[in-house]
């Protein structure tokens, strides 16, 4: 199965981002200084910031977030069962448009799992 989700959806946002980066830095590294306090260890885990995130990016119908998030919550050592598991409880929260999102974050998930762990797709 080719993934759509991951890689697909980061590459071409990548030069798009490199250009506004060079246009407001300042305002990059204030994003990026966020990001790293977010989602460091702390009372919950790098993983399941990493997975709020996930499920929130489903909410917000965001591709580059879910993208983000997917790679972000497998390099944190999420495994594919707690993926599924917090995607689906955007269903319960979000209904119809989860069932969408949902679908595309755990491709986008699988897609980084696999490539990390050496699995086929």
């Amino acid at each position: 199965m080719a993934h759509e989700h991951g890689r697909a959806v980061q590459e071409p946002l990548a030069p798009l981002a490199r250009n506004l980066r060079q246009a407001i830095p300042d305002v990059y590294a204030g994003f990026k200084e966020l990001h790293s306090s977010a989602m460091a260890e702390g009372v919950l885990a790098t993983k399941m910031k990493e997975l709020i995130a996930l499920t929130l990016s489903v909410q917000a119908q965001c591709d580059g977030c879910i993208a983000a998030h997917a790679r972000g919550a497998v390099r944190a050592g999420a495994t594919k069962e707690e993926a599924a598991e917090a995607i689906g409880v955007t269903f319960l929260m979000q209904g119809g448009p989860a069932t969408v999102y949902g679908p595309r974050a755990y491709d986008a998930f699988c897609e980084f799992y696999d490539a990390q762990h050496g699995e086929a797709s």
